[in-house]
């Protein structure tokens, strides 16, 4: 198994999109930081995944596409678009895909590709936010349409359906 961090919006929407693909084992939901001038906490995940069955390239595909990648809104720095690596191996994959997506898209991505420093998770009450109760408004708003994305786009790598949603 390799762990990979990803930060991206809202730590809730970026958990139940990696508990839907196949190939990742689980999802850590809490905040992240790296080294300075990155070291704020911010919201993120850490998935744990199999190589085998889904790639570092393929996850920060899937992240590029599901979150603001190219936007600039980041309240406080709380919402930091980051990829958040583990050794120099997971760098230059993290790099070379996000040099391709920016390539792909005509537009330089604001997703940084960070060294993991530090992890604390969210409080209990919010950890699998998706799969507790996915009728939430907030669920049926936001995460709903990036679910159905990956079922659109990635579906070789969609996992177990995650709503009865459209």
């Amino acid at each position: 198994m390799e762990r990979i961090g990803f930060g991206g919006g809202c730590h809730w929407c970026t958990e139940a999109v990696f508990q839907a693909l196949r190939g990742v084992v689980h999802v850590d939901q809490g905040f992240i930081r790296s080294e300075a001038p990155s070291d704020r906490w911010a919201e993120g995940v850490i998935v744990q995944f199999d190589p085998a069955i889904i790639d570092l390239p393929t996850l920060a595909e899937v992240h590029l596409r599901t979150h603001s990648a190219n936007g600039t809104y980041s309240p406080g720095g709380r919402y930091r678009s980051a990829i958040y690596v583990f050794d120099a191996d997971q760098r230059d994959k993290a790099a070379r895909t996000l040099a391709h997506f920016a390539k792909e898209s005509g537009m330089p991505a604001r997703t940084m590709v960070l060294p993991f420093v530090g992890f604390k998770p969210s409080e209990a009450r919010y950890r699998n936010y998706y799969l507790t109760d996915s009728n939430r408004p907030f669920c049926r708003r936001y995460i709903d349409p990036k679910l159905a994305y990956i079922q659109r786009h990635f579906a070789s790598i969609a996992g177990r359906k995650t709503t009865d949603g459209p």
